[in-house]
């Protein structure tokens, strides 16, 4: 891969900041969980069209999914292996009355980004959120899927020139 392609800049950036395995568990944990607490009230917008219903949590999913082909197919396909579920239960939770759909959401949301700050503490860094929040929300969820692919041991020569790349900014960094 291109040594300043778009998805190489992006993951090493987003790796930089994120070595510390605890660190990276509740990001696998914690977006998920931040997604639904957005994508609940995402799902209370609904259209029917032609008898299919779809709502912003379907738009957004969607969406997402646009945006992460342009970076990698494969991370963009697995994406929508974890996102459909969630937009799919977020829609299930937004069907509940108000006082529950939004508690549910505002926990998800408040709890996943507790958890963030917590596993930022640990890795002694700063969140990206922090610094780029529109950037950090946008790229997180398909952080995930580059996490578990690094977990799985897959695409690993990919994950070897980020690692060759975060070192060499360092250097000259330290330089």
């Amino acid at each position: 891969m291109p040594k300043d392609s778009k998805l190489m800049d992006m993951l090493t950036g987003y790796a930089a900041a994120h070595q510390h395995p605890v660190n990276v568990d509740v990001h696998v944990v914690g977006i998920p969980t931040i997604m639904l607490g957005v994508f609940i009230p995402l799902s209370w917008l609904q259209v029917e069209i032609d008898g299919f219903a779809f709502n912003l949590a379907h738009v957004a999913t969607a969406g997402l999914f646009l945006f992460y082909l342009t970076l990698d197919r494969l991370f963009s396909i697995a994406f929508l292996l974890y996102a459909v579920p969630v937009a799919w239960l977020a829609t299930q939770i937004g069907a509940a009355p108000l006082a529950t759909s939004g508690s549910v959401a505002a926990v998800a949301f408040v709890g996943g980004y507790i958890a963030q700050f917590v596993g930022h503490a640990v890795e002694k860094s700063a969140p990206v959120l922090l610094k780029h929040p529109v950037q950090a929300n946008l790229a997180a969820p398909f952080f995930i899927v580059v996490e578990v692919f690094k977990i799985l041991g897959l695409r690993d020569d990919l994950f070897d020139q980020v690692q060759a790349r975060i070192a060499e900014l360092r250097r000259e960094q330290a330089a």
